[in-house]
């Protein structure tokens, strides 16, 4: 499963890599020994393709290999409990009839992600919907999401399996029909060529990890900025990713001069990811009042006057950002952790009548967080992120990827500043407009438009794919229970 999501994105590996594993949940003897097929599976998918977190908790969080390996093996552990109950539910509802395993085995695949995105605060990385990129069946999560179109490589895996098992011939056949059917007729894309059109300028600086936030590396980040920003004449905006500003603008005064006095010089917005402090930093616990978030200075009255506003992060990072309370005696064993607090504003910035909703990082992978900007009024998405922490491994790529869905499902434009990279201006079918390569210092400039078009999953969220694979498993279930009548009769 790893090779098929990005960087190399051979989908159709994912799909044959499932197409082995439906087929010997179909041969599978028992319940119990379907769940296991499915533990293995799922430990291999997430395990495997999660190895760049220990580089990320070794380089960065200080801890040793071992420890850092353990940490995979964990969250594969905990994440394959998804893929074991998809082949344990799947086998329990079909047993050995063709047309229920038709039925079950792609519904499950919607309600296991839908869960995997949900449960123990959700980490729906490497969605199986994502495989659906750059095919005729991404435009689906304009009206699935991305749960729900994990639908169609779950059908063509079960497809393609059938064909090599004579029982289930006609299950799989029926499944390549529907395939081609929806691939022929998938939803429409708005079109949004022939509205306003703005130039944004996205800065890519490039800042290694582990100079973001030495204090001797201050200066030359700042000016790095500033000097990349200068080169964006023709934008309307100028974006910088999550922390570019690496400190507290209430505790620099000096510095937070020094950057209105450049806003004031370009004469143009800037979007920029920094930290904010809440009003209780009396109680002497500033720390804990803490909000990543996205900042807007934007020059009025002829640039004398710096108006600025915040929208922060919603969705934290479990053990990167806070402690989850379940386990508050983690701070004593890693002092490192932050205390960040999640903000409850409605995640947008205002420039001139264009809303900008905010995805800062991690957020970014969840379909609910970029649909709750829009049902706000977000007319584009800005997803600033540092994926410095990935160092170089297929992580940055794959978070690239859930932005990209994230256009889809929404019908927006996304603007996505990384600091190392991937930076890119997303258009709403889901490709890449403009880009730069990764770990280089780059001003990505390129067009945008804004969109008030609410698509079908924006309007009603995940519950018709949910409604549909609970249909899908009644059905399932009612087949087997008539075959099984048919058979004691």
């Amino acid at each position: 499963m790893q090779f098929s999501f990005a960087p190399l994105q051979w989908s159709w590996l994912g799909v044959i890599a499932i197409a082995i594993w439906a087929s010997l949940l179909c041969r599978a003897l028992s319940r119990q020994q379907a769940l296991w097929l499915g533990l293995s599976f799922g430990f291999g998918w997430f395990s495997v393709g999660a190895w760049w977190l220990s580089v990320t908790v070794h380089d960065y969080g200080g801890l040793p290999w071992f420890v850092a390996a353990l940490c995979v093996v964990l969250t594969g552990s905990v994440l394959s409990l998804f893929a074991g109950l998809w082949g344990w539910l799947s086998h329990l509802l079909a047993r050995s009839n063709p047309w229920s395993w038709f039925f079950a085995f792609p519904a499950m695949a919607i309600l296991s992600e839908w869960l995997r995105g949900h449960l123990f605060s959700g980490l729906p990385w490497t969605a199986l919907g994502n495989l659906t990129l750059d095919s005729p069946w991404s435009a689906w999560a304009s009206v699935l999401g991305v749960y729900g179109t994990g639908l169609f490589p779950a059908l063509a895996a079960f497809s393609l399996a059938a064909l090599f098992h004579r029982p289930f011939l006609l299950p799989g056949l029926t499944g390549l029909f529907l395939l081609l059917l929806s691939s022929v007729f998938p939803p429409a894309i708005s079109d949004l060529s022939n509205t306003a059109t703005y130039r944004a300028a996205l800065i890519q600086a490039s800042i290694p990890q582990d100079q973001k936030w030495d204090a001797a590396f201050l200066q030359e980040t700042m000016l790095r900025y500033t000097r990349l920003s200068n080169q964006a004449t023709e934008a309307d905006i100028i974006i910088w990713p999550e922390s570019a500003v690496p400190f507290f603008l209430e505790l620099a005064p000096d510095w937070s001069n020094w950057l209105d006095n450049n806003v004031r010089q370009w004469n143009k917005p800037l979007f920029f990811g920094g930290m904010k402090l809440g009003e209780a930093i009396s109680s002497g616990d500033a720390q804990q009042q803490a909000e990543n978030g996205l900042f807007l200075f934007e020059p009025v009255q002829n640039s004398t006057i710096i108006q600025k506003s915040f929208a922060g992060k919603h969705h934290l990072v479990p053990f990167g950002e806070y402690v989850p309370s379940w386990i508050p005696w983690l701070h004593t064993l890693v002092p490192a952790i932050a205390s960040f607090q999640p903000s409850n504003d409605d995640g947008g910035v205002i420039w001139q009548g264009q809303h900008f909703g905010a995805l800062i990082c991690y957020e970014s992978i969840f379909p609910e967080e970029a649909r709750h900007r829009v049902l706000h009024g977000a007319q584009v998405l800005a997803i600033v992120t540092n994926d410095a922490w990935y160092n170089k491994t297929p992580a940055a790529w794959q978070h690239l990827q859930a932005s990209r869905m994230r256009a889809i499902e929404t019908g927006r434009f996304v603007l996505r500043a990384a600091n190392s990279g991937v930076s890119a201006i997303i258009d709403p079918a889901g490709d890449i407009q403009v880009t730069a390569p990764w770990w280089t210092q780059r001003v990505i400039q390129g067009d945008y438009h804004l969109s008030d078009h609410i698509t079908p999953y924006v309007r009603r969220g995940d519950m018709p794919s949910l409604a549909a694979a609970l249909f899908m498993l009644m059905i399932g279930r009612w087949i087997r229970r008539r075959d099984t009548s048919s058979y004691a009769g």
